[in-house]
C-alpha cells in the first residue's frame, strides 16, 4: 500500500512537469512570433535588382546608389554655385623699345653726343662728340668719367682723342670711349656721366645707351 502511494506521487509529479513544459513551449513560441512580426526574409534572387524594379517605390532602408555626376549636380545646386569664370589670357609683356643712336645731352652750354656703339676686337667702342657753346674753356679729367651697366655696376673705361680742354669755338671734337667687352657681360644698356674739372658745374649724363655686340 505504501508502494502504491509513492508511485502515485511520482506520476503526479511527472504529469505536472509535462504540463509545465508544454505551457513553457507554447509561451516561448508566442513571444517569438510577436518579436518577428514585420521581419521578412531578404530577396536574394539575382534577377530581382534595381533594373527590374524601375518605377517601383523604393523599399524602406533600401540603399540607392547615385552616379557621381548626379551628386556633383546636387551639391552645386545647393551651394548656388556660379559657373567658373574663364581665366583671362595673360597679356604678353611688350619688350622695351630699343633706344636709337645717336643720343645727346646738353648742360651749361656744353654738348655731348654718343653717335655709335660697336664692338671692335675685345672692346666695346663708343664714338663721342663734344662741343662747347660758351665763351669760356671747359676742362675735363676723363679719369672721372663714369660708365655703368644696367645692373648699376661701374665699368672700367679709357678714352681716345677727346680733348682735356674744350675751347669756346663751338667746334665738334670727336673721340672714343673703350670698354673691355669682358666687363660688360650680359648688360643690354649703359649709362655715362661726365663733369668738368675742377668746378664740376657742367654735368653731362646719358642713360639707356644700347649695347651692340
Amino acid at each position: 500500500m505504501k508502494l502504491n502511494s509513492t508511485i502515485g506521487l511520482t506520476l503526479v509529479l511527472l504529469v505536472s512537469m509535462l504540463i509545465a513544459g508544454v505551457f513553457s513551449a507554447v509561451a516561448g513560441m508566442s513571444l517569438g512570433r510577436e518579436a518577428l512580426k514585420g521581419i521578412t526574409q531578404p530577396d536574394t534572387r539575382p534577377t530581382n535588382n534595381l533594373a527590374n524594379r524601375q518605377g517601383d517605390a523604393p523599399r524602406k532602408n533600401e540603399l540607392i546608389v547615385l552616379k557621381e555626376e548626379q551628386i556633383i549636380a546636387k551639391v552645386k545646386a545647393r551651394m548656388g554655385s556660379k559657373p567658373e569664370p574663364t581665366p583671362k589670357a595673360i597679356a604678353a609683356k611688350k619688350p622695351e623699345p630699343q633706344t636709337k643712336l645717336p643720343i645727346s645731352v646738353e648742360n651749361q652750354g656744353v654738348f655731348l653726343e654718343v653717335k655709335s656703339v660697336q664692338q671692335q676686337g675685345d672692346s666695346l667702342v663708343l664714338l663721342i662728340d663734344l662741343q662747347n657753346k660758351t665763351a669760356d674753356s671747359v676742362k675735363f679729367l676723363y679719369s672721372f668719367l663714369e660708365i655703368k651697366d644696367d645692373q648699376g655696376r661701374v665699368l672700367s673705361a679709357s678714352t681716345e682723342g677727346l680733348p682735356a680742354e674744350l675751347p669756346p669755338d663751338s667746334q665738334l671734337y670727336s673721340g672714343n670711349v673703350r670698354i673691355p667687352i669682358t666687363s660688360i657681360d650680359k648688360a643690354q644698356k649703359l649709362s655715362l656721366a661726365l663733369s668738368d674739372y675742377p668746378d664740376q658745374q657742367v654735368q653731362l649724363k646719358l642713360s639707356n645707351i644700347p649695347v651692340s655686340r
